[in-house]
């Protein structure tokens, strides 16, 4: 999976909107496919449009633990959204995911301009279901 730095790299580089549609359908492409068993309705995000599930792991059980998530979508576009997502917050405490907010990453890049109305909002559900995860992971 791409890390938000080179992502961003890559969207500075990538001059034509076109183009930059095109890299994130292929961000989407190297997403790996969420098995069956967590396609269930608690992982589903609700607010999307299109099917959109996102699961997160516990790396270790401690006061603030490190989060990772896996994600999929029905639709080429939002499953590249999901890519983006996941690079953001994966990985990382769940205090830092809190305090982070992708929407701020995606305005800087100029992507959330660029969607429709539906897609920004069901990217904006991602988000708060990811953040308030952590929220709730971090104050556990």
């Amino acid at each position: 999976m791409a890390r938000i730095d080179q992502i961003i790299d890559d969207f500075a580089y990538l001059e034509e909107w076109e183009d930059r549609y095109r890299y994130v359908i292929e961000l989407g492409k190297a997403l790996p496919d969420l098995p069956e068993e967590d396609r269930t309705p608690e992982n589903k995000v609700q607010g999307c449009a299109s099917q959109v599930w996102v699961v997160s792991h516990e790396e270790d059980g401690g006061a603030d633990p490190v989060l990772t998530f896996t994600g999929d979508s029905d639709a080429h576009i939002v499953r590249g959204l999901v890519a983006i997502v996941l690079a953001v917050y994966s990985g990382k405490h769940a205090s830092e995911i809190v305090s982070t907010d992708a929407i701020e990453i995606f305005d800087r890049i100029g992507l959330v301009e660029h969607l429709s109305s539906q897609r920004a909002n069901g990217l904006r559900s991602m988000v708060k279901r990811i953040r308030e995860e952590a929220r709730l992971k971090a104050a556990a």
